[in-house]
């Protein structure tokens, strides 16, 4: 008989599937944007101020509008680079923070945490690891904690600290499919309800001990924030609720993607680009080109000390 409790899976495999078509199509846009460029052995254009000639490539209708393509690949991938850096600093600083005391007994791969309040989580990306807190330990019954390192260890193997990772850097980079991020808050609800349901089959069958244990939870959280979802207390309670895709999300996100690569595909054919390997506004007298390089860096100098003077 098949179950009709929510199914993760399609929400994994859909944004597997929108996120490789949206880093594909910024891989496309940024590659398309770059093979377009011819080189010339001469200034392409040229432009006469006050006497002095710049040179500058030349760009049909086309490449602006791939070069606008490729701004979006290339911004893109900012962001992501930028998260992962975010995520991994915050990760270091996080464990930094950490005071591990030991190991559980009789289960050597949990650990324990000097922490005043109850709490239990699992952390790790390519090797993930429980972590649970002392007080917590002091708190629990024997079956309340027996169901809380179940619903943590089933984090660990279906390694969901490192899918909660990449859902958010997904989420950020490709801004531009905009349902990726309901998929991520979907995900980890979902991510939740089967590591309850992992809970609740390593107590026989019973719902009460992982309730228990998270009131435990939820009575050390700060005052005015619940550590309990409202959909972790209906299935406790026998009463899923469905989830509503969010179907004008989708629809503008397969809207969008489509848009962009048929617009790389019509736009690499016919989009043309001369450019010298000379910087773009390139003057013909270096000293002129120094002149104005020494004048920026020292505006931008100037710029910096008055900052630092304001925050001082």
């Amino acid at each position: 008989m098949r179950s009709n409790r929510p199914d993760r899976h399609p929400v994994v495999r859909l944004a597997a599937f929108l996120g490789a078509w949206g880093v594909l199509a910024t891989a496309a846009a940024v590659g398309a944007a770059i093979g377009s460029v011819h080189r010339s052995s001469v200034a392409v254009r040229h432009l006469d101020l006050s006497g002095l000639r710049f040179s500058y490539p030349s760009f049909n209708a086309a490449e602006w509008l791939l070069l606008a393509l490729a701004l979006l690949g290339a911004t893109a991938a900012i962001v992501a680079v930028r998260a992962c850096w975010r995520q991994r600093v915050a990760y270091r600083d996080f464990l930094d923070r950490l005071e591990v005391v030991g190991r559980l007994e009789g289960q050597p791969s949990v650990k324990v945490i000097a922490d005043p309040r109850p709490q239990a989580f699992c952390a790790g990306y390519l090797r993930p690891t429980v972590y649970i807190s002392r007080r917590a330990l002091e708190l629990l019954t024997d079956a309340e904690l027996k169901a809380v390192l179940a619903h943590e260890h089933h984090h660990r193997q279906v390694r969901d600290p490192l899918l909660f990772a990449s859902g958010r850097i997904l989420a950020r980079a490709l801004f531009f499919v905009p349902v990726l991020r309901s998929l991520y808050e979907r995900y980890a609800d979902l991510a939740e309800l089967s590591a309850d349901r992992a809970a609740i089959q390593a107590s026989a069958g019973k719902q009460a001990p992982l309730a228990s244990a998270l009131l435990v939870f939820d009575a050390s959280a700060p005052p005015g924030v619940s550590g309990i979802s409202s959909q972790r207390v209906d299935s406790l309670l026998g009463n899923t609720a469905r989830w509503r895709p969010p179907w004008w999300l989708m629809s503008g996100s397969f809207g969008s993607l489509v848009s962009l690569a048929l617009l790389i595909w019509r736009t690499s054919e016919v989009a043309s680009a001369h450019a010298t390997l000379n910087l773009p506004l390139l003057s013909s007298t270096p000293c002129v080109v120094m002149s104005l390089l020494l004048a920026g860096l020292g505006c931008a100098a100037i710029a910096r000390r008055r900052a630092g003077v304001r925050r001082g």
